[in-house]
């Protein structure tokens, strides 16, 4: 006989769920997919098709159904078989299945005895939900809410009467009735018409109800929830690695380690389910395009998908990943020889792979290696959203495709930030020397000798443009990504005030060398530290550590887990206001300014790589483009008031990139992710997103209007100086 722990406890090897700020499933972690609800959760008609089509006389016998069972010996099974639904639960129990006709009697006794046993211990109602509760429905749909997930995207009390009609269907046989198998279709809508009928005949349906709904065809809504499908994937991989660091440090109170796999927690997150999904979206409209653009490019190119490497360059990089690979540590643990494992990645086979074309996977024939070249052909994005204010992260895309590209794009990896880094020194600038953004100096090459700020030799940064000359102010220099005023401003400051102010800003500094080529960009930082050092400018200057979980319940919701924010002053609010309006003039006038105009929109490279344009934003963004060098990264941070968002855009590897700054640039390969992004974000009023001013201080005492001034330098006929002392 089985044992009584399940019936005695039924809540168990239940799976995590994980919860959005709004309220809706994310996703869960489990064994088994299943997440039980009570019986007053459960919808009448899905309790009436149950009971009319697995056990018409449910609620008048005891847990074996007498009539039922002299009908199935005396038309020995061809006239219905005997088993009540508790003895359909009783069946659950058994983990093994009987090898002969003689186990198969022998448990049906047994089935017998714990039907009987279970009507003694439980109400006709527990039965029925613990029922539901445990059936698998396949698809990793376990229990009858996984299934309503699973297949129709909606909650078991949302479901209509045909709806829950398919899925009483499956309960007779899940593969032979499933209607997401294309072969069993047919089986699954004749079974849920029987069902309908037996509905009608024990007097649930009326005739004509009956009728109306046999007519509608069979439809699904399929969500799957496996681990690398739905919503949020790569969020949800980084916050299992959180849970289990949570759970190393909060054991039970019996000592015993907390199971994301089997407790049912109840995990919720600061995300916003409606602002996840519109990032998906703006990642996967774009993504798709710039890959078309990004591979006919590619077509020419003898190295593809690399450039500016030899020929034994890209071979190591291939050998390297096929070592890395799954397949390779199989057959490594097999004792397989190297050389028949690296002869295998030779061979041709049939597999699926991932394509662009409506975002799916494709059947295909190629062999290993080829499929090494075709992944790493592919451009792959990170992506982060956050309130500046309270630290919740609202948005998390770690790459392209979880399924496919494991590697997460928002924590895990750290790519070059390029000129993203800028405002980094000029708020350092103006935190030490109170600069305006109008102040003036002068455009040309500035050297930084040897010996100083960590400068082997004189180092003399030119502008990615070419041009020099004139006078030009801190607003314009950064909205037009100039290095000769970046050089002189950390030449100023020194290297060392623009480390520690990232430090501050929670930017992980232990491999950053202070030296003053770190003012061009040269640094790797994840988008997560990106995006949260830059809300810091969009919150006057205090720094609010990134909020991923809110609080962790138990199964019986006793709060496990209460998040306390962290938060700390890094600058003044005015030197903040100062760096936001820098910020915002990369919108007004500089790279980010295609984020407001419609000019290029039947411009050619427009037309083939930027996605959502024009965007026509009119309110105030501050923001800043980054490319670094042979374009191998492309960012764009920016912010609105309550909300800052980072996104970058590369291949896996650096050398994996456009051939040319038209296509390989910031504000092409990642600026059209956040413009689409905030249209979405600001066409669902719900959410609330600014459009305002950023607040300025009340005691502001830096010019920050830059007409402003010109013109009341104009009218005094006396134009502005820097200070001697700053020495620049």
């Amino acid at each position: 006989m089985p044992t009584f722990e399940e019936l005695e406890n039924p809540e168990t090897n239940l799976a995590t769920e994980v919860f959005s700020s709004d309220g809706e499933t994310l996703g869960k972690y489990y064994n088994e997919n299943r997440t039980p609800i009570k019986y007053e959760e459960l919808p009448k008609t899905l309790i009436q098709a149950l009971v009319a089509t697995e056990d018409e006389r449910y609620y008048e016998h005891s847990g074996i159904d007498a009539r039922g069972t002299l009908r199935a010996v005396a038309y020995l099974g061809t006239k219905g078989g005997a088993s009540t639904i508790t003895q359909q639960l009783s069946k659950l129990l058994f983990s093994a299945t009987p090898d002969n006709k003689l186990e198969r009697v022998l448990q049906k006794l047994k089935e017998w005895v714990i039907a009987i046993r279970l009507e003694r211990q439980y109400t006709k109602e527990e039965i029925i939900t613990m029922y539901l509760n445990k059936y698998d429905f396949l698809y990793q749909a376990v229990g009858i809410r996984s299934a309503s997930r699973i297949y129709f995207s909606k909650e078991p009390k949302d479901l209509k009467t045909e709806e829950a009609a398919v899925l009483v269907a499956m309960l007779k046989n899940p593969i032979l009735y499933n209607p997401r198998k294309e072969k069993f279709k047919k089986n699954a809508l004749q079974r849920r018409n029987q069902v309908l009928k037996q509905m009608q005949k024990n007097g649930y349906l009326d005739e004509q109800q009956k009728d109306s709904l046999q007519q509608l065809p069979l439809k699904l809504k399929f969500s799957p929830e496996g681990h690398d499908e739905g919503v949020a994937t790569y969020f949800r991989a980084y916050l299992q690695s959180f849970l289990k660091e949570w759970i190393e440090e909060n054991p039970k109170t019996n000592g015993e380690k907390y199971n994301i796999y089997r407790d049912g927690l109840k995990v919720y997150t600061s995300i916003d389910s409606r602002m996840q999904k519109y990032a998906e979206e703006a990642v996967e409209m774009h993504m798709a395009k710039l890959q078309t653009e990004f591979d006919r490019q590619n077509k020419n190119n003898k190295t593809a998908p690399f450039r500016d490497l030899s020929k034994n360059q890209i071979e190591n990089i291939i050998t390297r990943a096929i070592k890395n690979s799954d397949r390779w540590r199989a057959m490594k643990a097999k004792n397989i020889p190297e050389d028949k494992i690296l002869a295998s990645f030779d061979e041709k086979q049939e597999m699926r792979v991932f394509s662009w074309k409506n975002n799916t996977d494709i059947d295909t024939i190629m062999s290993p290696r080829d499929s090494i070249y075709y992944y790493k052909s592919f451009l792959n994005t990170g992506m982060m959203s956050m309130d500046p204010q309270t630290g919740e992260v609202k948005a998390w895309v770690g790459g392209i495709n979880f399924k496919h590209f494991k590697y997460e794009h928002v924590k895990q990896a750290k790519r070059q930030v390029g000129s993203t880094f800028k405002p980094f020194v000029y708020a350092t600038a103006i935190d030490q020397l109170h600069l305006s953004p109008c102040y003036e100096l002068p455009n040309t090459q500035h050297t930084i000798p040897a010996g100083r700020h960590g400068v082997s030799k004189d180092w003399t940064p030119k502008n990615s443009s070419g041009k020099y000359g004139g006078m030009v102010t801190l607003k314009e220099a950064l909205a037009n990504s100039l290095n000769t005023i970046t050089a002189r401003l950390i030449d100023k400051t020194g290297p060392e005030p623009v480390i520690d102010l990232l430090k501050k800003l929670g930017v992980d500094t232990s491999e950053i060398d202070p030296v003053a080529a770190i003012g061009l960009g040269s640094v790797d930082i994840s988008v997560f530290e990106m995006v949260s050092a830059y809300s810091t400018f969009a919150n006057k200057g205090i720094y609010v550590k990134p909020v991923i979980v809110t609080h962790i319940e138990d199964k019986n919701g006793t709060i496990l887990y209460q998040h306390i924010p962290e938060s700390r002053d890094v600058m003044s609010e005015e030197a903040a206001y100062v760096t936001v309006k820098l910020m915002e003039g990369v919108t007004e006038s500089g790279s980010g300014l295609r984020l407001r105009t419609t000019w290029a929109v039947n411009a050619p490279h427009y037309k083939r790589a930027v996605t959502g344009y024009p965007y026509a934003l009119k309110n105030p963004i501050a923001g800043k483009t980054g490319t670094t060098q042979n374009q191998s990264d492309g960012w764009f941070m920016g912010m609105v008031p309550n909300l800052s968002t980072g996104v970058w855009v590369g291949g896996e590897d650096r050398s994996v990139h456009f051939p040319g700054i038209t296509y390989g640039q910031g504000a092409t390969m990642a600026l059209p992710i956040w413009g689409i992004y905030m249209n979405k974000v600001y066409e669902d009023e719900s959410l609330n997103v600014s459009k305002a001013d950023f607040e300025a201080p009340e005691e502001l005492t830096i010019e920050v209007d830059c007409e402003k001034a010109k013109k009341e330098n104009q009218e005094n006929n006396d134009s502005e100086e820097i200070p001697d002392e700053l020495d620049f």
